[in-house]
């Protein structure tokens, strides 16, 4: 890896509204061969395809390319993969250690801020204790609050030769499983350029650049987050206004493709109106409420009101209120709920059944 003293272009650090390529940066300069090591660390709902297609990329189309290095704090995934994809293309790391002394760029996908920061200890304090004079770079591809990517910052930059970049991405497992997220990147301009270059096309479509300051792209994850939320919000409460209104959801959700075909509006809305809030196969709902808090707080920092948020993470907390009875009680048909199971809380102030819509009155057509 290069990180000489070449001046970055001027124009680099714009976010082009009309950006038609899929990466923004030039392909870095290769004076000498050298064969990456890649670590990856977390490979939950989100992190386990990645790291599945990033390692069946480079396995597929990067000549002499060297297994990726993954670790998992349950060894069981890390074992899956390998078994899934093959010693060819998967080492499963014993420690955190292991991967911050032997990779060259190390990819990270965590569940929350008290996990990151931990982890990333780890890391500096490895590599500190023994003393690695290779160019590293650490990409952290979770959502966390944006204060926390300056820590990080901080914290390895007291490290010689190694760089951070902050990278969250937008797409639910389903979107990462094929390789189609949307990567959103800041931090140091090489390391970006690098980083953007091994993972369009391997993992996702698209990387929007937000400059050096690395905590531009986690703020942009979180108003991007919003979005959605805010989205699922207004969903829920069309749905339970129509439901109690004699229409029925289901003419709420045609008339959605029909003016309104947004995806996540289109696959949000049928989980709700099918009831499919299971979620091991989508977005947690504990992963959704720590989501709203961050944008919450970002919100009452700036002193920008969101009530749209305020209903969606009240709401939110009512599923999973009235899912914590129905584990105590045996009878929840999913063991984790999905964020779009919100609409449960908007049904319950409705006086309609949360999590069950057969039980809600059926729409009989007038002549």
């Amino acid at each position: 890896m290069d990180h000489g003293t070449q001046p970055r272009p001027a124009h680099a650090h714009l976010l082009h509204a009309q950006q038609t390529d899929p990466n923004p940066f030039s392909r870095p300069t290769t004076p000498g061969y050298h064969a990456l090591q890649i670590g990856f660390c977390g490979l939950g709902a989100m992190g386990y395809p990645m790291a599945l297609n990033l390692a069946k990329w480079r396995t597929q189309h990067v000549p002499g390319s060297l297994p990726i290095l993954v670790w998992n704090r349950t060894k069981e995934k890390g074992q899956n993969l390998l078994k899934e994809l093959g010693e060819e293309a998967i080492t499963v790391a014993e420690s955190l250690e292991q991967v911050a002394s032997e990779c060259d760029i190390v990819f990270t996908n965590l569940s929350n801020d008290e996990v990151v920061r931990g982890v990333y200890q780890t890391f500096a304090k490895a590599i500190k204790d023994r003393k690695t004079t290779s160019n590293k770079i650490f990409v952290e591809t979770s959502t966390i609050y944006p204060t926390l990517a300056a820590e990080l910052d901080t914290l390895l930059s007291n490290v010689p030769h190694t760089h951070f970049v902050t990278s969250p991405v937008f797409g639910p497992p389903a979107v990462a499983a094929t390789a189609q997220l949307l990567v959103v990147m800041s931090g140091d301009y090489r390391s970006k350029k690098e980083v953007a270059h091994i993972i369009i096309p391997a993992v996702g479509r698209k990387v929007l650049d937000l400059g050096g300051n690395v905590e531009k792209a986690p703020t942009f994850k979180l108003i991007g987050n919003s979005m959605i939320l805010g989205s699922l919000e207004l969903l829920a409460e069309v749905q339970t206004l129509s439901e109690k209104a004699g229409i029925g959801a289901g003419l709420v959700q045609q008339l959605i493709k029909e003016v309104l075909p947004a995806p996540p509006l289109i696959s949000y809305g049928d989980k709700m109106l099918h009831d499919h809030f299971d979620g091991s196969k989508g977005f947690a709902i504990d992963g959704g409420l720590k989501d709203s808090q961050h944008i919450r707080k970002l919100a009452t920092e700036l002193d920008s009101p969101m009530p749209a948020l305020d209903a969606a993470h009240q709401h939110m907390l009512t599923a999973r209120a009235l899912h914590a009875n129905q584990m105590r009680r045996g009878n929840a048909h999913f063991e984790v709920l999905d964020w779009s199971s919100l609409v449960a809380g908007t049904r319950a102030a409705a006086g309609l059944d949360g999590f069950d819509s057969n039980k809600h009155s059926k729409v009989v057509p007038e002549d």
